[in-house]
């Protein structure tokens, strides 16, 4: 049995990202295993930590190692091949291994230290006599508060300081003195911030001959325990306790005194938490494929097969049937006794794909996405882990399942930059999902209707042999409907002939038209909120956050003004704080004002708005797209909630209300994000038997991504998009880092950032990487600026980035997090920070 266990310690700090040696005790050894979670000694702390390896021998010698105080699960919660892949994770995201590791274990798994309080028991010391007082005796305590205090402790056991400082509220200080005193003791120890759920059960104990002389033996006095009795046996299962005494209208004191004589066991049994107790869904069974749909299954399934590793682009436009292939896939996995994950992008496209997989598999389904409560993602985590679920359908943490015979990996939407994590690590799903199945020797498939140009790139090219997908395409819906008629809305010219409205003409004529056939329609604007901004007509004032570099969004309903990136707010101001003007006005538009003027416009007209601000409550998703399908709205009205994976067979009209929203972000993908929308939300339009239409307003109709998007022309798109992307040695010609460096003194950051670059650049060029990255060489490398950060400010931190471009074997990721430990230890304050992001999706 091996006696040292390598520790990554919970403390997450430059200086502590490395393992350290511990010594498993001999109670311990059979238990402990790669993965296991512990509390261990750290300092003068007890800390948590993740055992990543086991050996008999280490560099200190085992009298100066420290013991493993407690091991925190019997069965470890990360299997090795996840600690393997945490450790891939820190070199490939350059984070700290126990980021990686925390975020693969559910939120009730990230234990505290708590402080304990327990009685010193007196040492049995043959040598003192008899007669002789100690200093435990009651005697020798001076104060009434100190037996108090004593007395407590000795009974209760082992309390928490919090515990005690409640109870005895200003006596801090007599509890310290008990402690130097040696009289009580502290200790420490982790604890989960979620219990294991349990219920009180009820079975009948005795039965037969036992069950007959029980039941006689009752009097007159005992009728209703005779009653209870008499149903235990009959139903012979044991029976929550609450169910028992709702059905019997007893009360829990009658059932004790039965379990009190021996005729009844009360116990408490461990339940799981399940998210979808009381919904019923839906059984399904297996379609019949279309001859594309064949063709992607058959392909994906020699692979399958064979149990070897495989990358899948399933390029189908929206409406193909790609999930039937996702399920039918599965299917065919759970066959061969192996799991399945299913990542989605967003929480709103849980619920139609929990539909989907519930209605086909059942309980075979775990479901893992941030809206469920802390203890119903632990208990369907568990489910997981303890082998009762063989599919897992969930968001972007959702790559992280710990299925041990894992075979495939669906990634529905691929190209939703959803899948890459803003915080550490910021890991992106796809490249993590490939590792896994690399592991498992297991197929990806990446399905979307407008792949990522990567993605895309990766597969036509065929150039990099650790990810290049095959190809699969469908290019028709099953049910043979066609794709939406497109019509791009100059809004210029709407302006120029008197129309003032957020509506076009056509626009306003077609949801007339709809409201008249009771049809339903989808109106998408990727803006949130009133107003995007509010501003004094009179001196120029914008009202801005205080902490960030950016304006206030409006909300009509609250009133107020809020930062969207720092949570700040205020009221909205009737006259300007500037010059005292009254005429302040609301400008841009949000999701609250198009609400607003759709009841103004079309009196009558029901609207359900999806945007953050009405879906924060659980369920909420679930409640108003529900409502939408029950037909009790005429217009779903959202931001990117409603653009994708929805399918509503009486939508027959979309409706983009400012397609130029997302064109005008500082962002090389902006064309590409943009295309990806509207080609999504087109494909709301006309699903099912009845004809789409779908109206793109913009004030830009001549860029490319729009008319493309118009056409339903992804190839086009591509074509011209991939040209831009080679000319200025963008993805997928290179991969990117950006390193963000942020201070609360200005001029401090910026000459940290100057440093940062000029030492990246020079340490760059010993190694002879700088340069050649506009020749296509096959090692290249470059930086960009350091410049201010688009966002300037964010919570009263000052931001400057750079970005490095790099392309071939260097590794530069590796030498980015040399430079930021040397910038990091040029200056110590502990308020410079440096964030590197590695493929970034966002460029903020």
């Amino acid at each position: 049995m091996p006696k040292v266990a390598k520790v990554i310690v919970d403390v997450p700090s430059r200086e502590t990202d490395r393992p350290f040696d511990y010594l498993i005790s001999e109670s311990m050894r059979g238990w402990i295993d790669v993965g296991s979670r512990v509390a261990v000694p750290f300092g003068r702390r007890t800390v948590q930590g993740f055992v990543i390896s086991l050996s008999d021998h280490s560099e200190l010698s085992l009298s100066r190692m420290k013991p493993i105080q407690e091991l925190l699960d019997h069965l470890p919660p990360l299997p090795p091949d996840l600690v393997d892949l945490a450790e891939w994770m820190s070199h490939e995201y350059a984070c700290s291994t126990i980021s990686a590791l925390q975020v693969m274990i559910p939120a009730a798994l990230k234990g505290k230290a708590e402080r304990y309080i327990r009685y010193a028991e007196p040492k049995q010391d043959t040598d003192v006599a008899e007669d002789e007082p100690d200093w435990y005796s009651d005697s020798l305590l001076q104060l009434d508060e100190e037996k108090q205090i004593i007395d407590y402790v000795k009974a209760s056991g082992p309390v928490t300081v919090a515990h005690l400082d409640q109870r005895y509220p200003g006596q801090s200080v007599i509890i310290k003195q008990l402690l130097k005193q040696g009289i009580l003791i502290e200790s420490q120890s982790i604890k989960d911030r979620m219990k294991i759920k349990t219920v009180k059960t009820v079975v009948a104990a005795v039965h037969g001959e036992e069950a007959e002389q029980a039941m006689a033996s009752f009097n007159a006095q005992s009728k209703r325990q005779k009653e209870i009795l008499a149903f235990l046996l009959e139903v012979e299962v044991p029976i929550g306790m609450q169910e028992l005494l709702s059905t019997l209208g007893a009360t829990a004191g009658t059932v004790k005194k039965l379990a009190e004589k021996g005729f009844a066991i009360i116990e408490d049994v461990e339940v799981f938490r399940d998210p979808y107790k009381d919904r019923r869904f839906k059984a399904s069974k297996a379609l019949s494929l279309t001859p594309e749909q064949q063709a992607a299954y058959d392909r994906i399934c020699e692979t399958v097969d064979h149990q070897a590793y495989g990358v899948f682009l399933l390029h189908g436009i929206t409406g193909s049937g790609k999930t039937e292939v996702y399920l039918q896939t599965i299917e065919r996995c759970m066959q061969q006794g192996r799991q399945s994950i299913v990542l989605v992008p967003e929480i709103s496209l849980t619920p139609q794909m929990v539909e989907r997989f519930k209605g086909r598999f059942g309980d075979k389904v775990a479901v893992l996405h941030s809206r469920l409560s802390a203890g119903e993602r632990y208990d369907e985590w568990r489910r997981i882990r303890e082998g009762q679920v063989m599919v897992a359908v969930g968001a972007r943490s959702a790559v992280f399942a710990p299925f041990p015979k894992l075979g495939l990996i669906v990634m529905d939407e691929e190209h939703e930059t959803s899948y890459k994590q803003e915080e550490t690590p910021k890991y992106h799903a796809r490249r993590v999902a490939v590792k896994r199945a690399m592991q498992h020797d297991a197929v990806v498939i990446l399905g979307s209707a407008t792949p990522s140009l990567e993605s895309y790139h990766a597969a036509k090219s065929q150039t990099n042999e650790s990810f290049a997908p095959i190809l699969l395409e469908m290019r028709e819906r099953p049910s043979g409907s066609q794709l939406p008629k497109v019509e791009i809305v100059d809004m210029r010219e709407e302006l120029k002939e008197g129309n003032r409205s957020m509506f076009s003409r056509g626009l306003h004529q077609a949801i007339l038209d709809r409201m008249e056939r009771k049809e339903q329609a989808v109106l998408f604007l990727n803006r949130r909120g009133y107003a995007t901004f509010v501003m004094c007509r009179t001196c120029g004032y914008v009202a801005g956050c205080p902490n960030c570099d950016i304006s206030l969004t409006y909300h009509q309903k609250s009133n107020n003004m809020r930062c969207h990136y720092c949570g700040y707010s205020e009221v909205a101001p009737s006259v300007c704080p500037e010059c005292g003007s009254e005429h302040i006005r609301y400008f841009g538009t949000g999701t609250q004002r198009v609400e607003g003027e759709l009841a103004k416009l079309f009196p009558g007209i029901r609207v359900i708005r999806m945007d953050v601000d009405t879906t924060s409550e659980k369920g909420s998703h679930e409640k108003l797209l529900q409502a939408f399908r029950d037909k009790k709205a005429d217009v779903l009205l959202g931001t990117q909630m409603v653009a994708k994976g929805l399918d509503f067979p009486d939508v027959t009209l979309v409706g983009v209300i400012a397609a130029d929203s997302s064109l005008n972000f500082p962002d090389f993908r902006a064309a590409e994000k943009t295309f990806q929308l509207l080609t999504q939300v087109a494909g709301r339009a006309g699903r099912h038997l009845l004809p789409g239409e779908v109206f793109i307003q913009s004030y830009t109709p001549d860029h490319y991504s729009i008319i493309h998007a118009s056409h339903h022309d992804y190839l086009s798109f591509i074509r011209e998009e991939l040209k831009h992307r080679r000319n200025l040695s963008y993805p997928p010609y290179c991969r990117l880092i950006l390193v963000t460096l942020s201070h609360e003194n200005l001029q401090l950051v910026v000459r940290m950032a100057e440093n940062f670059t000029s030492g990246l650049r020079g340490r760059a060029q010993q190694r002879g990487w700088f340069g050649g990255l506009d020749r296509f060489t096959s090692d290249a490398f470059d930086i960009l600026g350091p410049i201010a950060s688009p966002i300037p400010k964010i919570k009263n931190r000052y931001r400057f980035q750079c970005i490095v471009k790099y392309r071939g074997d260097l590794d530069a990721i590796d030498l980015v997090r040399e430079i930021t430990n040397e910038t990091l230890e040029q200056l110590r304050d502990g308020l410079l920070q440096i964030s590197i992001d590695v493929d970034p999706a966002m460029m903020m």
